[in-house]
């Protein structure tokens, strides 16, 4: 597979990526080399890691606690105590090994740390791959509430290996598909239309799919880098996505949702509000609902919980001037971006996922 380069990243797989790391660390001598791991990778993914990493530099390793409850400001610090107590310095590099809270949380610390150190992305799980390898969002939660605090910063290098796919249980996988599924959505029939049988995808099929993925968001990057127009439409499904997500954060009595399997009920809303308000026909949205079901199941949302998750929506990071702003599709491949909905319509979706 050929590297991909955007900006001033370059996006390296496979074998390529350790020969590519090498050559980094070779050519910048880094004063020393710091990798963030959580608790799953650095027991699955990081000895691999090592195997293949050519450095006489110093390395130390800093793990933090696993899932979307530890990407929080606080975490930060901890690292960002730790690196100090580690006498990092501004020629260190930071190398980030795990699923996108790592990525996402190593690239924030990273940036932030001496007003900004190198660093490497090396995403593990399917949706760290295809979404937050590109594109150089970095940041945490703030509370309950997705990514509120951040910096878009690119690294030096993005390492994608899917031999770490190997590692990853079955709801991650899932989880990491429903980006992939977004992508085809928003940007290529023909792409989409290669995922109408989930069930027999295999990690040799995913290989490819993958790299379709990757190209397919760094396109869209390129063209809009800081989100003022094409990027938006990666947002489709994230509205009420993340909104439910947070929700479902927030609950003590409800079960945490992985990122994809809220991001899926998203999509199934935003397919309907489509149908409702931009001509998106009904008989795809209901082939989408079905094939969405059918793979993911069906997750139990009560009509009294519509007010507290729509609520959620005034934190979306896509808002304007007091607006809420969704992302709609007028067919597969069209998506039309800054549209208002009506509380009425989001409700009638909730009643439609349920239905």
């Amino acid at each position: 597979m050929d590297s991909i380069t955007y900006k001033d990243c370059k996006i390296h797989f496979k074998e390529e990526c350790y020969l590519a790391i090498n050559k980094h660390l070779k050519d910048k001598n880094f004063s020393k080399i710091f990798i963030l791991v959580d608790e799953n990778s650095h027991a699955k993914c990081l000895p691999v890691f090592l195997e293949n990493l050519d450095a006489n530099t110093v390395i130390e390793i800093i793990e933090i606690e696993s899932g979307e409850v530890n990407k929080t400001i606080d975490t930060c610090v901890g690292v960002w105590n730790s690196l100090s107590d580690l006498d990092a310095d501004r020629k260190s590099l930071m190398i980030n090994i795990g699923g996108g809270v790592i990525t996402d949380l190593g690239g924030f610390v990273a940036c932030t740390f001496k007003r900004g150190i190198s660093y490497v992305n090396v995403p593990t799980t399917l949706l760290s791959m295809v979404d937050a390898s590109v594109g150089g969002k970095t940041g945490v939660d703030l509370g309950h509430l997705k990514n509120q605090i951040g910096v878009i910063s690119d690294p030096d290098l993005v390492l994608i290996d899917p031999y770490f796919l190997n590692t990853l249980p079955s709801n991650q996988m899932r989880s990491g598909l429903a980006e992939m599924l977004k992508h085809g959505l928003i940007s290529d029939e023909s792409y989409w239309n290669k995922f109408q049988d989930l069930t027999k995808l295999s990690l040799a099929d995913l290989d490819e799919l993958i790299y379709q993925s990757v190209v397919i968001k760094k396109n869209v990057v390129d063209e809009d880098p800081f989100e003022d127009g094409l990027r938006k439409t990666l947002n489709f499904g994230h509205t009420l996505g993340h909104a439910i997500e947070s929700y479902f954060l927030s609950n003590p009595n409800k079960s945490t949702l992985l990122h994809g399997e809220a991001i899926v009920i998203g999509m199934i809303l935003a397919c309907y509000i489509s149908s409702e308000i931009s001509g998106f026909p009904m008989e795809l949205t209901n082939d989408i609902k079905e094939l969405f079901v059918n793979y993911y199941g069906k997750v139990n949302i009560d009509n009294t919980e519509y007010s507290p998750i729509i609520e959620l929506l005034k934190y979306d990071k896509k808002n304007n001037h007091g607006n809420i702003n969704f992302v709609l599709l007028e067919s597969i491949g069209k998506p039309k971006i800054d549209c208002k909905v009506e509380d009425r319509i989001i409700i009638d979706a909730f009643d439609f996922y349920r239905s």
